[in-house]
């Protein structure tokens, strides 16, 4: 009997990966003193959903787990961050708990929370797959939302509660202390907050990166593509569940704080279930599995919106809201639903797919492959290629991922 072949091209992609992403970081670091603070507070709110579509992405696209409740995680983290980092304010029924801690402190301990509130949550994660575990956390967001609103004390409730200026030791993310001049521009909390979501992004990114690449990554792959294999082989799958779905937590915690700062208060209406469809989104254009591929899709999503609305008079086929005509937001929402259509259609892969063909193909040629191990393919049968693989596997992940979320959200 034939047995399967693996093949992997013989390419550089890796350095060439990582040559490009050092680019993008030394560009992104120079941006500050160009652009004004539009596109800073922009690139923020994307420094904040790149961490949370990559912690998404380790959980649905590595692990193979489909999770809706990314929007309950990210409320704990932001709530948490308003929560520890704010001070008491108010009399009576109107009295607003704040602990007062330092930001920095605050921060940590909400990332913390966030995992706890997931670690909760993970019996549940490490028992239960595809629809069923979408459903599950539908519900995590349904009665979390509800649970939020009525601990006002905490939360604010419906009005929420404002948020505290990030700060180090010695030096507040605020428009002052200290004032801060470099190379005659003035730096102030929007640049200052830059720098701050790009280190963020970075961090996360890499250690990602360096999860799927070593020996838990393996595991986390062969649990999605076969867990009863996985088994055989010595593979914890529950215990590996319940890892993916804590640590995919703790992602939407930091994301959670990273929007709480950006936009300067938060309330736990602001958290709902068309969040974690959007996640979802931002991992299916980028590609499921890729941390690249979630950082482009996170990119799309977030930054689509304001643009067009900054840009809405320039462009003809945009009215304001409520005139009857197409919205900024509308509009962006047929964009990038447009786009995850067409990736599902043309390449399941995904950005990250898009990616590997134009490293694989140079001047319309096959890339050259190694064996990994011997075989051969059936007799007559043509033997299979890396990109062919990859696109039907990816096709068959993309299409499961928005089939469930489309089935387990909840009809408005």
């Amino acid at each position: 009997m034939s047995r399967a072949i693996i093949t992997r091209p013989v390419t550089s992609a890796g350095n060439v990966r990582r040559s490009l992403l050092a680019a993008l970081a030394v560009v992104a670091a120079v941006i500050p003193f160009y652009a004004d603070e539009f596109w800073l507070r922009t690139g923020f709110a994307v420094f904040a959903a790149v961490i949370g579509a990559v912690g998404l992405n380790l959980l649905c696209g590595t692990t193979g787990q489909l999770s809706l409740g990314h929007a309950f995680f990210l409320a704990v983290g932001a709530i948490s961050y308003s929560l520890l980092a704010g001070e008491s304010t108010g009399k009576g029924s109107d009295r607003v708990i704040g602990l007062g801690l330092h930001p920095m402190l605050a921060m940590i301990a909400a990332v913390v929370v966030s995992g706890l509130a997931g670690l909760l949550f993970s019996p549940v994660a490490a028992r239960v797959r595809g629809l069923y575990l979408a459903v599950a956390s539908l519900g995590l967001v349904v009665a979390g939302q509800h649970i939020l609103n009525t601990a006002t004390p905490l939360t604010g409730g419906f009005n929420g509660r404002p948020v505290e200026d990030f700060a180090l030791p010695g030096f507040s993310f605020s428009d002052s202390d200290p004032d801060l001049v470099l190379l005659g521009v003035p730096f102030g909390q929007a640049e200052r907050l830059w720098y701050l979501g790009l280190l963020l992004a970075i961090l996360a990114m890499v250690f990602a990166g360096n999860i799927i690449r070593g020996r838990s990554g393996v595991a986390l792959e062969a649990v999605r593509d076969n867990q009863l294999a996985a088994a055989v082989n010595g593979v914890d799958v529950a215990a590996y569940r319940s890892r993916a779905f804590l640590l995919s937590s703790m992602y939407a915690g930091l994301s959670g704080v990273l929007y709480a700062l950006s936009v300067g208060s938060v309330a736990p209406e602001s958290f709902t279930i068309e969040i974690s469809v959007q996640y979802l989104m931002m991992i299916v254009l980028g590609g499921l599995g890729s941390v690249g591929g979630a950082a482009a899709g996170a990119v799309l999503v977030t930054a689509l919106p304001p643009v067009l609305q900054q840009y809405s008079d320039s462009l003809p086929f945009l009215s304001a809201p409520g005139s009857g005509g197409v919205s900024y937001a509308d509009a962006a929402r047929y964009l990038y639903g447009a786009a995850v259509v067409l990736i599902v259609l043309l390449e399941p892969s995904g950005a990250a797919g898009l990616a590997r063909r134009a490293q694989s193909r140079p001047k319309g040629q096959a890339t050259p492959t190694r064996r990994l191990w011997r075989g051969g393919s059936p007799a007559g049968q043509p033997e299979p290629t890396q990109p062919d693989q990859a696109r039907t596997n990816a096709s068959a992940k993309a299409s499961t991922v928005l089939a469930a979320a489309h089935e387990s959200a909840p009809e408005s």
